[in-house]
């Protein structure tokens, strides 16, 4: 156990997936992104501070946003609250425009796909049927 953080303090990582929704595969995916830190008690075993339960909230709601988690790496320290409100920091500012235009092309591209398919639904149900 770290010294900031008294082991009755930390919780498993059962309690943080009951109390996040986020599954333990999906904590540990985290933690090798390098998203999550956990403690590692004396046993081996993953503990978390109490603060891991907003962190996982953050990044929950970024990767819903559709960033990267080498982008969410990045945005981590700037973030706070379960919402992830975004603190004044210039370094990340590049890539959040970037992962914005990056979604902005996707939706182009979607948006151009279903286009196609209602061409198709259209021709596919003015058409006389074939017997």
């Amino acid at each position: 156990m770290s010294r900031s953080t008294p082991a009755a303090a930390a919780i498993s990582i059962g309690e943080l997936s009951q109390r996040s929704g986020a599954s333990p595969r999906m904590l540990r995916y985290y933690e090798q992104q390098g998203l999550l830190d956990p403690i590692r008690a004396d046993n081996g075993y993953r503990r978390y501070r109490p603060d891991a339960l907003t962190t996982v909230a953050q990044i929950r709601g970024l990767l819903d946003a559709g960033l990267p988690t080498d982008t969410i790496r990045r945005i981590l320290p700037c973030a706070h609250g379960s919402e992830p409100t975004i603190d004044p920091c210039p370094e990340i500012l590049e890539a959040l425009v970037h992962e914005r235009d990056r979604l902005d092309e996707r939706i182009r591209h979607l948006s151009g796909s279903r286009d196609t398919l209602d061409r198709y639904l259209t021709s596919a149900q003015s058409s006389p049927k074939q017997d």
